[in-house]
């Protein structure tokens, strides 16, 4: 990995997409060794912020329309499902709280993003990332009750799993703990999964409806009320 970057919050708590991006996509492409050593862009689907992910894909189109450069867009859990995958094939599991590592626990990782809302985004992967389960969106609470029906609990990843531990290790799934890099979405990821890529998929994954349009419909019922 050449150059990575985790943007922070503005100081106002608000998302830096609209103002830091297109720096650090500069600064990224300096540490290549500049926009002709590029050979692919990638960029995340979602699911995620509704204005990230819209953001993030008008962005990439932007570059790509620029550069001539192909383009290639990626489900974020599929990056993060990706990540776990490798921990299961390398053997080696952490769970929080243990100074030793214990193998062969699972076969099977559930990358778990925080989705806000009192909801999570996830999938299921075998060992080799294949998917087990499509994206979907759900209470930590119902996902933890889906836990029970596998015949081994998974190893589970990413900022949902660190907010809902307790969900879902009630259900017998593997957490590593809150600074362990499993539970970031990794750039280089990302890149694997784009390079590996057969179609250059661009449509958004949402999963439910922006907040906006949420908030529509409540005030339009409650106007018909």
């Amino acid at each position: 990995m050449l150059h990575e970057e985790l943007l922070g919050l503005a100081p106002d708590g608000s998302p830096r997409h609209s103002t830091a991006l297109l720096a650090e996509i500069e600064r990224a492409a300096e540490a290549a060794g500049g926009w002709s050593a590029v050979e692919r862009l990638a960029v995340g689907r979602g699911p995620g912020s509704f204005v990230g992910i819209r953001i993030g894909i008008a962005t990439a189109r932007g570059l790509a329309a620029s550069t001539g450069l192909p383009l290639s867009g990626v489900c974020t859990l599929d990056a993060l499902g990706r990540a776990l995958a490798e921990t299961l094939t390398s053997g080696a599991l952490l769970p929080p709280g243990e100074g030793e590592r214990t193998t062969g626990a699972t076969d099977a990782a559930l990358a778990v993003l925080d989705a806000r809302r009192g909801e999570v985004f996830a999938a299921l992967f075998s060992a080799d990332g294949g998917r087990l389960w499509e994206p979907l969106v759900a209470a930590p609470e119902a996902l933890a009750e889906r836990l029970a029906e596998l015949p081994i609990p998974p190893l589970a990843g990413g900022s949902g799993a660190v907010r809902f531990r307790q969900e879902l290790a009630s259900r017998g799934a593997l957490v590593p703990g809150d600074s362990d890099p499993v539970h970031r979405v990794a750039a280089r990821h990302v890149c694997a999964l784009a390079a590996d890529a057969v179609e250059a998929g661009l449509e958004p994954i949402y999963l439910r409806p922006p907040d906006a349009q949420r908030w529509r419909e409540r005030h339009d019922s409650k106007r018909r009320g």
